[in-house]
């Protein structure tokens, strides 16, 4: 089962969106590292469901630390972290396994298992895994904060309409309203706008794609293995593992391939004393080359379909009688997966980054 990534800093996701619990094992962590409940709690706090305009679903996320830590610091075993399911509501999806839902992996799931499967809310799949990715992450983001590498992730779009970047962002002066702590957007403008395409679309009963940006700064030149273990691959590949997620773009994305070389590529320089790509068309340097850090930003964006359910009819295949019906899907879901996976994206950039410096110790 792929439920873990990483070499020296690892993470394996448990649990099921309607089971007990959800969470992750978290290895790696030096002993001695001091334990941050109050990030703990303020990282989960931004992921979580109940908030206006996103799924209803009222879950405390009280994740409880169960191994690995004695007296406020890690022991350098293995950290257990948990957290209850409360508020599940299994009664929504009594229309399961007869009529898998449409752009849902139900039926994957079904074929794969031969029916032996919790497909209540995703079952194992479900984006309630995610707690653990934020949660395990709130107690590695020290360790690349103390390598002064900073990673920040924001709301990018809703819809097609984008905010400004995180690059050249001035934290220092930031100061953000409830609406942009609730979407996770950090440009005041475009908040309202996203909410208003967000509540339309859930007043119609649809929903809506987004998009995460992620910034990744400080990383020194050559972090980042050959090949598949690359700073672009190993990132993506975690990326791509996030529900919802369909693309992942670096430095000028989608855009490469419909550039020149000579518009694309990056002149080498010396800033602050130190060498760096930079780009005088005013595009954005790569951050990596060769799978290694070039001491430039790292620039990503995430891409996310609209959620898949929906309260729209929608016809589908019937299983026992193996034709299309209708399908009418109740519970309380997500709108747009943009404002809750930002928490999810950083956190899983912190956990690869945090992995690949510890790799780079070794050379």
């Amino acid at each position: 089962m792929g439920m873990a990534f990483g070499n020296k800093i690892r993470i394996t996701l448990f649990g099921e969106s309607h089971g007990q619990c959800v969470g992750a094992l978290l290895e790696g962590i030096p002993p001695g590292t001091p334990i941050d409940y109050d990030s703990l709690i303020e990282e989960i706090e931004k992921r979580k469901p109940g908030r206006k305009g996103m799924s209803r679903r009222l879950e405390s996320d009280d994740c409880e630390i169960m191994s690995g830590v004695h007296e406020g610091v890690a022991t350098g075993w293995p950290i257990l972290l948990i957290a209850r399911n409360d508020d599940a509501r299994s009664k929504d999806y009594g229309f399961l396994p007869d009529h898998p839902r449409p752009g849902h992996a139900d039926m994957v799931e079904i074929e794969r298992s031969g029916g032996s499967t919790d497909l209540r809310g995703g079952g194992s799949q479900s984006a309630r895994l995610t707690l653990g990715l934020v949660a395990a992450a709130s107690q590695v983001r020290q360790l690349i904060s103390a390598q002064n590498v900073i990673i920040k992730a924001g709301l990018y779009s809703v819809g097609g309409k984008f905010a400004d970047s995180l690059v050249n962002m001035n934290w220092d002066s930031l100061v953000q309203s409830d609406d942009m702590l609730r979407l996770n957007c950090y440009d005041s403008v475009m908040t309202p706008v996203f909410s208003e395409e967000i509540e339309l679309s859930r007043k119609s009963g649809d929903s809506i794609g987004s998009t995460v940006e992620c910034v990744i700064e400080g990383l020194p030149m050559g972090v980042g293995e050959p090949w598949f273990d690359g700073l672009e691959p190993a990132l993506a590949r975690v990326m791509m593992a996030i529900p919802g997620a369909r693309a992942v773009e670096f430095s000028k994305g989608f855009q490469s391939s419909s550039m020149k070389g000579s518009e694309h590529n990056d002149a080498w320089t010396i800033r602050a004393g130190q060498i760096s790509p930079s780009s005088d068309s005013g595009n954005l340097p790569d951050g990596a080359l060769g799978g290694r850090s070039t001491g430039a930003p790292l620039h990503m964006v995430v891409h996310f379909k609209p959620p898949s359910s929906i309260s729209k009819t929608q016809t589908t295949l019937h299983l026992p009688s193996g034709a299309k019906t209708p399908l009418k899907i109740k519970g309380r879901h997500d709108p747009v997966i943009g404002p809750r996976a930002v928490p999810v994206v950083e956190a899983s950039a912190i956990l690869v980054i945090a992995d690949l410096i510890e790799m780079a110790k070794e050379e």
